[in-house]
């Protein structure tokens, strides 16, 4: 099979050319594939067959053991001008990337298979959707795809149509983390990756395409390609408000995708739809309105702390046809990791388990499976063009200063309010407690260009006409001064999100302060929950002495980004800063 695309087909034979496969195939995407792959992957132990009574249509990937994450600092961003890149990226000149990563593939695919997988990110006839290329001679990449993306014949059709793709071009090589590097390059529309097969280097539509890639086409095109999941809250009248949200990793993304109503929500009709759980491509629609697909088809979820208490959807979604990587194995064959009731025996690099060699489950270990098996899947999430959002949230891990919720008061506050989220580290990960990382908009490892040029974009939105979301931040983390969480989290956070629905319907006031518009004396409901009035206080403190050291450490966060940071930013966080001492002003005249 080749393709009707004369560009398609000279890429695939001069790739072919250079790799030197045994032999080519053109993937289709259907059933049948899929099982022979699969087949394929058992006889060259690639793939573990799980316990199919329990877990029907279910296998287990082992990695290298030195290839199970994302390697940020071999993932490159080459744009003609170092510049370009900006201080978020690791940069590498175009025609120096390509001679280096090229000389590795060369002769790599030897005694393989090579696969061409044309893919598409987003429903098959959205004009929101983009279509790419995926090389790899990783039967493994391909089963994945196949779940991740609109993977096949479909997508194929589409790209002959249009005339245009991304290309993406990866080879497991030997897995020798000294001869690795994921490349990007956005002015080409091109990826490389080379010596990783796990997920994030390997499955090229995820975040190299889908976000490093496509953030970049969103800035010359006018819509915003974004790490946010996407979920729709049906109130008990059938409406439903559908809302983006931003969180760097362990702030209980996943759970917010797919969260359950506290049991008096359940009651009263309240509903959680499912649209995505990582990104989000956002377009204003004819309305003013942005609009928004989850460009991905698929769940490529973390394993470890998915548990019938944490996210019960998510443990119903895996029970069945599902890809588990780097889990343990229990002794009749089922998936197991930390969390999970049960006892390993086998722990992920396939050895008897033992205490101390370290968790059973690798921390990174995952799952790969359609999103349509999640329980609160919508139907929406196929909607070609797509569904109307009524609010942002961003947020971060902050066990002080940063109150539950606040709403930005316009959008410039908002896009100011993205810029400076971050998490404070733990002692558990780093050894060093209270040192915050600030991750813009949750973008930092995923935005294919200069920070600065990309708050000029989100900016830019902000028009004549346009019926922007409200944008709101939110801290699930606040301690008390006896170290513990004062807000319970999971299915109350339901809670905070239908405070943002009232007030985008106007139907709350709120309470005007330096920092935002916060929850108004009762305007949150707490009904139901165990919740003094002291601690409401203290989740929705504002420290205006700390909110001044917070908005000169933002200053000079900013002041990172050079002159390519909008002066409407800088403004807005002087403007923030101005406020704040406003009050202490008139305390002392």
């Amino acid at each position: 099979m080749t393709s009707k695309l004369a560009a398609l087909d000279r890429w695939v034979n001069e790739v072919a050319a250079k790799t030197r496969p045994a032999q080519i195939h053109w993937c289709d995407g259907s059933d049948a594939e899929y099982r022979a792959l699969v087949q394929q992957m058992l006889q060259t132990g690639d793939l573990i067959e799980l316990n199919q009574q329990t877990h029907p249509g279910c296998y287990l990937h082992r990695s290298n053991p030195s290839d199970v994450a994302r390697v940020e600092h071999l993932t490159f961003v080459c744009t003609e001008r170092e510049q370009d890149a900006g201080p978020n990226n690791h940069w590498m000149a175009p025609t120096e990337a390509h001679v280096k990563i090229d000389a590795l593939f060369e002769g790599s695919m030897e005694g393989r298979t090579m696969y061409v997988i044309p893919y598409c990110m987003g429903p098959i006839d959205s004009p929101l959707s983009r279509c790419g290329v995926e090389i790899t001679d990783s039967p493994y990449v391909v089963a994945n795809m196949r779940t991740m993306t609109r993977m096949g014949a479909a997508a194929q059709a589409r790209i002959e149509r249009e005339g245009h793709f991304v290309k993406g071009l990866h080879s497991t090589g030997e897995l020798d983390p000294e001869r690795r590097f994921i490349m990007h390059f956005p002015e080409q529309l091109t990826i490389k990756s080379y010596g990783s097969g796990y997920g994030g280097n390997a499955l090229l539509g995820k975040k190299c395409h889908a976000l490093r890639i496509a953030s970049f086409q969103a800035r010359s095109e006018g819509w915003l390609a974004e790490h946010m999941l996407i979920v729709g809250i049906e109130n008990p009248q059938g409406q439903t408000h559908y809302v983006a949200a931003a969180f760097p990793s362990a702030c209980g993304k996943t759970n917010l995708a797919m969260l359950i109503p506290p049991e008096g929500y359940r009651k009263n009709g309240w509903r959680v739809w499912t649209i995505g759980d990582d990104i989000c491509w956002m377009r204003p629609g004819e309305d003013g309105r942005l609009y928004a697909i989850n460009p991905e088809a698929g769940f490529f979820g973390v394993a470890p702390g998915t548990s019938n208490s944490s996210n019960p959807n998510a443990l119903t979604s895996i029970s069945h046809d599902t890809i588990f990587t780097n889990v343990a194995l229990t002794a009749d064959q089922q998936p197991w990791w930390e969390g999970l009731p049960g006892t390993p025996v086998v722990d992920w690099q396939g050895r008897p388990y033992d205490p101390a060699n370290g968790p059973a489950a690798h921390p990174n270990s995952r799952f790969t499976v359609s999103a349509k098996q999640c329980p609160t899947w919508s139907p929406k999430a196929e909607e070609a063009q797509g569904v109307p959002i009524s609010a942002i949230v961003f947020g971060g891990r902050r066990p002080s200063l940063l109150p539950l919720v606040m709403e930005a008061q316009d959008w410039t506050h908002g896009v100011l309010m993205g810029a400076a989220m971050g998490s404070e580290t733990t002692a558990a990960a780093t050894g060093a407690v209270g040192v915050l990382r600030r991750d813009s908009m949750a973008m930092k490892p995923f935005c294919g260009y200069h920070y600065g040029d990309y708050f000029n974009h989100w900016l830019s939105f902000d028009q004549p006409g346009a019926k922007l979301p409200k944008i709101f931040h939110v801290n699930w983390f606040r301690k008390g001064k006896d170290g513990k969480f004062l807000w319970p989290g999971f299915g109350e956070n339901l809670r905070v999100l239908e405070w943002m629905i009232a007030r985008v319907e106007g139907k709350v006031r709120g309470l005007e302060t330096p920092i935002g518009t916060l929850p108004a004396t009762g305007e949150l409901k707490l009904d139901g929950l165990e919740l003094s009035r002291e601690t409401l206080t203290e989740l929705l403190d504002v420290d205006l002495e700390g909110w001044q050291a917070e908005l000169h450490a933002i200053g000079e966060y900013l002041d990172s980004f050079g002159d390519r940071l909008p002066s409407r930013l800088r403004q807005e966080q002087q403007r923030v800063q101005q406020t704040l001492q406003l009050p202490r002003k008139a305390a002392n005249a």
